[in-house]
This record gives structure tokens, C-alpha cells and sequence, in this order.
């Protein structure tokens, strides 16, 4: 009988080398491996659950189809005029975000910086009170509660009853685990929105597909006319957890309040999630009652912007690619805000080759995080970062840095709801928007300023002094952050 299992156990190490490395990186393929060759049962368990980042075939070709129909629609469009001041690589930063996501660049954009929690929520809530046609809102987590998200959910219920057309859309597990989601649930079923939950795990309804597969986008539209997004979450500060209000803490955060075209592929974003969700060809029918394209001389702004959606129904790693041609153009500054920072080896290079090369780089991280085995990840490559050369500042505990922003030199900033993680990149369906020229630096920059007066600097010295524990904590974190 032993000898069955171990000839067993033998044969499924033998076969697996020759299939787990399959279109994996080599990190990966090698962790999944340690796992199937030391726990061979759970190991072999976990691989089926989670190994296969891919969609569905329905939500592929339904992804596929939509960036098809983008670039025909849009591909008369030409650069603005204003655009043609930039630098030469920013304008193959553009060219890159066009093919891999569709989406053109455009001016005449007004972007508006919104980095208190309050502040955000509140707007939020004074422009849904304004729509007269239609509210497309969608969240990866949501909560009620009477002081933040209530007042925005009573707007939506308001604009309901005055003809307005609401669509919601909150990520299925995102919200599962929130505290309340029974009564969030009933509140929205008595409430007339049009409500769905993102990529929902149905095994009834053979909706299966690995489950940490997620929607992590942040995105609010009011008539298309005005749009929001970034990487705040529509729930209080605390995130429902009694931990958090136990010890005072709360999630630091950044979004942008759009005017202009931008607002037209926040729309499209939305649009074509609805569609994954909901076969209703609808919610196209609004947006065509928007006022697009607007006429030059009725945009509300300057700002040159491009949104880059991003996620497993690419299959490009379309954010990982933005992020490291922009680093990789870099000559003199950039400054990186990442709650959840465990890059892949090509991330890691572009940041410390910018640092052994001269450019000032600065990371904002968190002093404490809010996921163990991802805080301890990250910090195994603090050492790294640190003896190239660059500076790591720590937002002091118990708050939770949750901002994810970059700058590149006076030129670029990307805004969105990306981390620079290996699940951002891979797993998650994100948005990131990139914003064109120095004042939209400045005013992204104005927020990581403050950051870096309340928050503490890691030294080199420092840091290989930690206690060796602690080190073997970091370590291991590492290796189960690339079963991806």
C-alpha cells in the first residue's frame, strides 16, 4: 500500500514539472512547485483553485469584442494639439496605452485631486443629487453606515425616484466579507437601483473560475458628465472592522473628480463591466444622451488624460507595461505610493536601475499593513530597494496607506486603483488614469509632500539590523506571493 502512494506521489512531482511552468514566470512556476513537492495533496488542491488566471471563454470574447469595437469607433481620433509639446516618450507611453487598452488620449479635461476621505465622499453625493438621466456607480468594496456611505446611498435612492436610471455594480467577494452585506443587500432590493455583484461565484449556475479572481475598480459617472475615480472603496474609513475602530485606524486615500472627455471612458469602463455582468445593451443607450464628444471650445479644462483599463481579460499585463516604460523614462524624480508594493522582477529592476542611474526615488509605504503575508512580502524587498539607492518612507501606523499613485519627473502622474503587486498586475481588473504636464504633477505631488512630513524614513543601517525573525517572516511572505 506505501509503496502505491509513494510511486503515486513520485509520478504527480514528475508530471507536474513538466506542466506548472507552462506561460508562468519562472518565480511562479517555482513556487507552485515547492508547494505540490512539500504538500503534495494541498499543494496539488491549491493549484487547481487558484493556478489558472484566466476568465471565462464568454467573458474573454466579450472583453475581445468590446476592445475591438473601441479602437473602430475611435480610430478617426487624432492626438490633440496641445499634445504635441510633450516629450517624445511620453508620447510612446500613449501609443502603448492605445493599443494594449483602446482608450485615446484627450484634452480639455478638468481633474480635480481629492485626498480627504470626507471631502470625496460628500462630492460623490452632491453630484449624484444633480443627475437628471442616469448614475453608473461601481465599487470593489461597499458598506453602509449611517455618517459616509448612507447619505450617498439615500442620494441614489433620491435619484430613483425622480426617473433617474441607477446602475450598481460592487465586487461579489469584495463585499461578501464587509460586515452587513445581508442588510446592504435588502437595502438595495427595496431600493429600485439596478444592482449586480461582480464576477459572483455561482457554482449552480457553472459561473466557476478561480475565485480570487477580482474586480477592483473604482468608478462613479453622473450623466456623463462627471466622473470619479481612484482607490477609495465606497465604505467608512474603518472599513466596517472593529479592530480598526479599536485602535483608531483608517484608510488614507486618492481620487479624482473628472470633468470633460475622460469621463466618456470612465463610461465605456463601466459599460462594457455591466455587459460581463448583464447582457442588457441598455446602459449603451444612455450613454449615447451625454453630451460627446464635447466641442472644443465647451470643454471644462487642459488636462491631457488616458485611462487605461487593465486586468485578466487583456492578458497583457497592460498596467505592468505602463508602469515600467514610464519608470523606465524617468530622468530625474519619481515618487511611488503603493499600499501593497511585492513587484515582479521586471518592476523591481526598472525602479532600482532609476536609482543606480541618478533619478531621486522615493516609496511611500505603510508603516503597519493591513494584510499580514502581503506587508511582510514587501518588506523582503525593502533591502534591495534600499542599497540601490532608494528612499522609503513609512505612513505611521495605525492608518492604512491606501493611495496608488506615481509621478515621472515634471511630465506624467498616474492616478487609479492599481497596486504595484503582483495581483494588480495578474489577477485584478483595475483602472488607471494618466495625467499629461506639470500641474497635475504638482497637485499629486502636493498630496505625497504631506506624506513624506508625517511619515518615517527607513535607513539602510537601519534595516539590516532587523531582527532575524523578522527577516524569516519576510522571506517566506516573498515566496507565497508569487503563487500566482
Amino acid at each position: 500500500m506505501w509503496s502505491i502512494l509513494v510511486a503515486i506521489e513520485l509520478a504527480v512531482r514528475y508530471f507536474m514539472i513538466g506542466i506548472v511552468p507552462g506561460n508562468r514566470r519562472p518565480t511562479t512556476a517555482m513556487a507552485w512547485l515547492l508547494a505540490i513537492f512539500f504538500l503534495p495533496v494541498v499543494g496539488l488542491l491549491a493549484y487547481w483553485l487558484f493556478a489558472n488566471p484566466r476568465l471565462s471563454r464568454r467573458r474573454l470574447e466579450k472583453q475581445q469584442r468590446a476592445h475591438a469595437q473601441i479602437m473602430d469607433a475611435t480610430r478617426h481620433m487624432q492626438m490633440p494639439e496641445e499634445f504635441h509639446s510633450q516629450e517624445e516618450w511620453v508620447e510612446s507611453a500613449v501609443m502603448l496605452n492605445r493599443n494594449l487598452g483602446a482608450m485615446p488620449l484627450e484634452g480639455g479635461n478638468s481633474v480635480e485631486v481629492i485626498s480627504e476621505y470626507r471631502s470625496s465622499m460628500e462630492s460623490m453625493r452632491e453630484e449624484i443629487d444633480k443627475a437628471t438621466r442616469y448614475v453608473h456607480i461601481q465599487f470593489y468594496i461597499m458598506g453602509d453606515d449611517e455618517e459616509y456611505v448612507g447619505p450617498v446611498l439615500d442620494a441614489l435612492e433620491r435619484a430613483v425616484q425622480r426617473g433617474v436610471h441607477v446602475r450598481l455594480l460592487f465586487d461579489h467577494l469584495g463585499t461578501l466579507r464587509v460586515k452587513g452585506y445581508g442588510e446592504l443587500k435588502k437595502r438595495l432590493k427595496k431600493s429600485g437601483i439596478n444592482w449586480r455583484p461582480m464576477l459572483p461565484i455561482d457554482l449552480i449556475g457553472r459561473r466557476w473560475r478561480r475565485p480570487d479572481l477580482r474586480n477592483h475598480r473604482k468608478i462613479l459617472v453622473i450623466d456623463g458628465e462627471v466622473g470619479f475615480t481612484g482607490s477609495q472603496n465606497l465604505i467608512e474609513p474603518g472599513y466596517k472592522r472593529k479592530s480598526s475602530h479599536k485602535v483608531g485606524r483608517e484608510w488614507v486615500e486618492m481620487m479624482l473628480r473628472v470633468e470633460g472627455p475622460l469621463v466618456r471612458s470612465l463610461d465605456v469602463t463601466f459599460a462594457i463591466d455591466w455587459w460581463q455582468e448583464d447582457d442588457d445593451q441598455e446602459v449603451l443607450m444612455d450613454m449615447n444622451e451625454a453630451r460627446h464628444p464635447l466641442a472644443y471650445e465647451e470643454r471644462p479644462g487642459s488636462t491631457l488624460a488616458q485611462l487605461l483599463p487593465s486586468g485578466p481579460g487583456f492578458g497583457t499585463e497592460n498596467n505592468l507595461r505602463l508602469f515600467n516604460t514610464l519608470i523606465y523614462s524617468a530622468s530625474e524624480r519619481l515618487e511611488i505610493t503603493s499600499p501593497y508594493f511585492v513587484p515582479d522582477d521586471s518592476l523591481l529592476y526598472a525602479i532600482t536601475t532609476a536609482a543606480q542611474r541618478g533619478v531621486e526615488v522615493e516609496l511611500f509605504v505603510c508603516e503597519e499593513g493591513d494584510q499580514f503575508l502581503v506587508h511582510h512580502a514587501q518588506q523582503s524587498y525593502y533591502q534591495q530597494l534600499l542599497e540601490a539607492g532608494v528612499r522609503i518612507h513609512c505612513y505611521p501606523a495605525p492608518m492604512v496607506l491606501h493611495t496608488k499613485c506615481f509621478t515621472v519627473d515634471d511630465d506624467v502622474a498616474v492616478v487609479g486603483s492599481s497596486n504595484m503587486d503582483m495581483r494588480s498586475f495578474s489577477l485584478n481588473m483595475e483602472i488607471s488614469v494618466m495625467l499629461l504636464g506639470k500641474d497635475m504633477v504638482d497637485a499629486v505631488n502636493a498630496v505625497q509632500n504631506h506624506y513624506r512630513e508625517i511619515s518615517s524614513e527607513i535607513t539602510l543601517s537601519q534595516w539590516r539590523r532587523r531582527p532575524r525573525m523578522q527577516r524569516w517572516i519576510d522571506n517566506v511572505a516573498r515566496l507565497t506571493a508569487t503563487l500566482q
